[in-house]
């Protein structure tokens, strides 16, 4: 299990995406608890790039049921399809909203996020397992950057669900 994280302190997120995947993969080598791996991986992209909120979701009851997170306080429940986490995971696909207050239907945790992005994670079947979400404080914060980054590190996630 690793202790402790390095990265470049640097603006280009390409470089600390690539320097932290495989600190990520080897925090989660090995541990068996989902819960636990899932709260270090938000720690680590919270440390990294300093971002106002992240997280999980996890389909449960028919909800989309929060899980491991860094950040304020946060919405116990969304449902599928509401919100830019429910819309990620019906279109099962990447989402990036350069505003929220934009974005139709968008659930307002806190007054404080200005952007936000949403990567679905899927199970071994091809269903929809969950979604990362992760918001900025800035608008516009999130880029194609960010989803290739982050789609790499759900990838790992993949593998130990």
């Amino acid at each position: 299990m690793a202790e402790s994280l390095a990265f470049s302190k640097t603006a280009d997120r390409k470089i600390v995406y690539a320097e932290i995947a495989p600190q990520i993969e080897s925090l989660v080598a090995g541990e068996t608890d989902l819960v636990a791996n899932l709260a270090n991986v938000t720690a680590v992209l919270k440390e990294a790039f300093g971002f106002f909120w992240v997280g999980f979701y996890l389909k449960k009851e028919g909800q989309l049921v929060l899980s491991a997170f860094q950040g304020p306080l946060a919405c116990t429940r969304i449902d599928f399809g509401r919100g830019v986490c429910g819309h990620a995971y019906q279109t099962r696909a990447t989402v990036i909203v350069p505003d929220v207050d934009a974005f139709p239907g968008h659930i307002a945790c806190s007054s404080s996020a200005r952007s936000e992005i949403v990567v679905p994670i899927f199970d071994r079947t091809g269903e929809v397992f969950g979604v990362l979400d992760v918001d900025s404080d800035r608008p516009g914060d999130f880029s194609e950057t960010d989803a290739a980054g982050l789609e790499k590190i759900v990838k790992i996630i993949e593998g130990i669900i």
